[in-house]
């Protein structure tokens, strides 16, 4: 089976601020389990996939991965049997959160890693000795590998070359490669830091695209990776209120946060006709909101 996508993606005009206008490009809609960049991440990877050849597909995630949802519900749906390795091995004994019980509930079987074990990913020996009983058929954390980055290629098209800038979140670098690829001479491509990792920023500037093509941000992490403040939680809110689009609030919640802070605040200085990729990730709401149950701090209104 081929996978492919029949949709067409929108592009969503929403405001404009101090003469800048801002248009998001609906990639959440993609599909109903595996939105945003994760569809176009998976799609070259699963058209190679030869069932044939491999006995299944193993990836790694922390417990609430986008990047696992995704995986199970495309190995579910093409037939393959998916295996994740998840970050923190207290988790086995423990009740199963929202993106986790996804997980297995679409057939995939999860292996917890101690993180000592987790941050050696297949180099591991528990990890190693899993990948020696057969053939497998390797994704690395995040999904970002080549032929992820060529299916981001994709999310720009002919229509988008009357924006001038092009923002996007930036996690494992997959989808700001993909977009940096395949946007056009004329366009700025401004990608916002999700996570501090100083990796992904050198693999990304000693790529041989020009520097001047593009600007990365990492003043608009809002807490780190998997964190949130009460402020951008309301910022989610009140923009789904007034607009009529959930964000989540790990990638596209932080990057429109970012953009309105940046205009609001007369700090924009790139190109007046903005569009914005929503890059999905709103299934990992019900999870966030359940931690922040927890902690008693303000959640998502799903409503």
């Amino acid at each position: 089976m081929e996978w492919s996508l029949s949709h067409v993606v929108q592009n969503e005009f929403i405001t404009q601020i101090n003469g800048i206008s801002l248009t998001i490009k609906r990639e959440d809609q993609l599909h109903p389990m595996i939105s945003g960049n994760k569809f176009r991440k998976l799609k070259y990877n699963l058209n190679t996939y030869d069932p044939s050849k491999y006995n299944g597909i193993v990836t790694f995630g922390g417990a609430y991965s986008n990047h696992l949802v995704a995986t199970a519900a495309a190995g579910k749906l093409m037939g393959i049997k998916t295996h994740g390795f998840v970050r923190g091995e207290e988790l086995v004994s423990q009740e199963r959160n929202p993106s986790l019980a996804f997980c297995e509930q679409h057939g995939m079987q999860l292996h917890f890693l101690s993180r000592g074990d987790y941050r050696q990913k297949e180099s591991a020996t528990v990890v190693q000795s899993f990948l020696n009983r057969a053939n497998y058929f390797l994704l690395p954390e995040g999904g970002t590998n080549p032929q992820a980055i060529k299916g981001c290629t994709e999310i720009l098209t002919p229509k988008d070359a009357a924006f001038d800038t092009i923002c996007c979140s930036v996690g494992t670098g997959g989808t700001f490669m993909g977009l940096l690829n395949s946007a056009q001479a004329h366009q700025h491509l401004l990608g916002f830091q999700a996570v501090n990792d100083s990796s992904v920023v050198q693999w990304i500037t000693e790529s041989p695209k020009n520097p001047n093509r593009y600007s990365l941000l990492d003043d608009h992490l809002y807490g780190g990776y998997g964190k949130a403040s009460n402020e951008l939680v309301q910022f989610i809110n009140s923009f789904h209120k007034e607009y009529k689009i959930l964000l989540d609030p790990l990638y596209t919640g932080k990057l429109l946060f970012g953009i309105f802070a940046l205009i609001k605040n007369k700090q924009w200085r790139w190109g007046k006709k903005v569009l914005i990729i929503h890059t999905g990730g709103i299934q990992g709401i019900e999870g966030f909101n359940q931690q922040q149950k927890l902690k008693g701090k303000v959640c998502i209104d799903l409503l």
